[in-house]
This record gives C-alpha cells, structure tokens and sequence, in this order.
C-alpha cells in the first residue's frame, strides 16, 4: 500500500469514525479499528487508533460531574481493565493475527447484536464487588487480543444501573484507561513504531472534524434511526471481517 493511500484510508476512516462519535457519543474506536483491520493488519489497526481513541475519550471521561462518584464505584473494575490490558497483547507476536482478527469480528458482531435486541442485562448492587473485577478482567484480555474495549465492559456499565449521563461519563474512563494501556502494550511489544504514531496523531485531525460535522447532523437527524444503522453496520462489518479472517487461517 502506498504511502498516499494509507494517508486517505485513515483520513476518511477516521472522519466517519468521528462523524459517528459525533452523533451518538460512540464508536470511534470500534468503528475506525472495524474499518482499519480489513485493509491494515490488525496491530497497525490498534496502534493508528491509539490517539484519536485517547484524545476524544479522555475528554469524555473527564466531563459530566460523576467522577469522583464512578471512580469510588468502579475503581476495581476499571483497575482490572487497565491491568490485564498486557496479558492479552502477549498473544500478538505469539497467535496468527488471522484467528485475533476473527476474534475482533466476533465481539463486533456481539456488541452489534446485543446493542439492537437492547436486552434490559441487570447486575444487583451484591454481586458487583465480584463482578466488576471480574468483567473489568476479560474486557482488558479481550481489548489486548484484539484492540476493542467494549464487550463486556459496556455490557457491564450498562448493567448497573447508572444515569445516562453518568454512563457516558463512565464509559470514557473505560476506553481512556484501556487506549492508555493498549498504547503501553503495544510499545512493550514493539508494535507502535515512530511512523503508526505520527499516523494516529494526524489522524485526531479528521477525527475531531468529523466529530464537529457529526454533531451538526445529530440535530438533523433523528438519533434513533442512526444508531440502530450504526449497530446493524457493525454487526455486518463483523461478519466481513471473521469471514476474511477464516478464510485467511484455514
């Protein structure tokens, strides 16, 4: 691939994927990780998200008057997510990055499909002293493995009952600390080399441009209708990619 087409694959990947964010406050990363595995490798993917994902994330952990509350609540859960980040990105070098791929296209799928049914998950206050280590655990291996931070940590926010701006709020932390520790995974394995972060870093520009056209649409358009053509999108971009990647590894 050349130099030049590389510039506009992840130019445009990364204004839709901000255009997305813009209208319904999510999806940059899975959406620009989705769209970049299928032409990139899956850890050049990882490693061009990483600033884009950190800089629009971080100010969404950061506003909405929660954070001292979530941090209290979540703070073992967001710990494990953090921590375990490393222990999945041991299987970079080590497993095909065909089977990670088809690994990716599944929690797309998952995530698409859980999002449009909208089943009413529910986790009582009692089990969540376990629980959310215990999720925040699996979403941190799974987001080392494959680079996408939201099966099932959001699965688990979701599930306990937070306010709608608290679980934005929430939710930024999330992908904050798991762009943080994906970015120190990928450095410690070599993977994030001086050109992908020169990369990742231009592409915040037509990120951020995308953001700011994506809420000038959102008060165009019915927020609704656009997500569920988010998620049946992703869902479909799911199944693209663990049929690439099957056909790659058998």
């Amino acid at each position: 691939m050349t130099d030049l087409l590389l510039l506009a694959l992840v130019g445009g990947t990364f204004l839709l994927a901000g255009t997305v964010k813009g209208v319904i406050g999510l999806g940059l990363p899975t959406l620009s990780l989705a769209l970049l595995s299928i032409t990139t490798d899956l850890t050049q993917a990882m490693a061009l998200m990483v600033v884009p994902s950190l800089a629009t994330n971080l100010w969404q952990a950061m506003v909405g008057g929660y954070g001292a509350v979530l941090l209290k609540r979540l703070w073992p859960f967001l710990t494990m997510a953090g921590l375990t980040v490393w222990l999945g990105a041991l299987a970079l070098p080590r497993v095909d990055l065909a089977w990670l791929t088809g690994l990716l296209g599944v929690l797309l799928i998952t995530y698409g499909g859980i999002s449009l049914m909208g089943p009413r998950l529910s986790i009582p206050a009692a089990r969540q002293s376990w629980a959310g280590p215990l999720t925040g655990a699996v979403n941190g291996v799974l987001t080392g493995m494959t680079g996408s931070f939201v099966v099932p940590g959001v699965m688990y926010l979701q599930a306990i009952g937070l306010a709608r701006d608290a679980l934005i709020q929430a939710m930024g932390m999330l992908f904050t600390i798991s762009t943080l520790s994906l970015a120190l995974a990928l450095v410690g394995h070599g993977l994030m080399t001086a050109e992908l972060s020169a990369l990742s870093a231009a592409a915040l520009i037509p990120a951020l441009a995308g953001m700011a056209f994506g809420q000038w649409v959102r008060r165009r358009l019915a927020e609704a209708t656009f997500r569920r053509v988010f998620f049946l999108s992703l869902a479909a971009l799911g199944f693209y990619i663990l049929a690439g990647a099957l056909g790659r590894a058998l």
